[in-house]
């Protein structure tokens, strides 16, 4: 069934988180990939001891400090501007996480899927920007009685 013209660049919560997930996905098969096959003794030279009596190459999501990945990093306020602004920032930080990755990378097979997953970033914070220039009176016509008008952040987008 075709898409209807007006929905073709709609980013949704469902297609969207539908996305990022699969992001992980593929960044935790990359990492499940590489350590799967490491000797004891690899492990203990990497530094990866104490993860590995946790959850041995098991892909545990975490950031690169060791802190457990927590639902309590997202913020939702519900007022439709500042909820687009964090989902701004939160696509330039993976995008830069991505960055900082393909500073490390020198595996092909490591970096042309990290530079498709940065690729999709730069996609996402666009299609944000967008809507973060949208006049939002006829979806949430509270808000925007109290708001007076609509907001429209200027766009650079780095790296692109």
């Amino acid at each position: 069934m075709p898409v209807p013209k007006q929905r073709k660049r709609n980013i949704t919560g469902a297609s969207e988180g539908t996305e990022e997930l699969g992001h992980l996905e593929m960044v935790g098969t990359i990492v499940y990939q590489l350590t799967r096959n490491l000797t004891p003794e690899q492990i203990e030279e990497a530094g990866f001891t104490d993860y590995f009596v946790d959850h041995t190459t098991g892909v545990y999501p975490q950031a690169a400090s060791g802190t457990p990945f927590s639902a309590a990093t997202f913020s939702v306020s519900g007022d439709p501007i500042a909820d687009l602004n964090e989902d701004l920032a939160a696509e330039q930080k993976a995008r830069l996480s991505y960055d900082n990755i393909l500073r490390f990378a020198d595996d092909p097979d490591v970096a042309e899927p990290i530079k498709f997953l940065r690729a999709r970033e730069i996609v996402h914070y666009q299609r944000f920007g967008e809507a973060n220039c949208t006049d939002l009176s006829r979806i949430y016509p509270l808000w925007a009685a109290a708001h007076r008008g609509f907001f429209c952040a200027d766009l650079v987008i780095r790296g692109a």
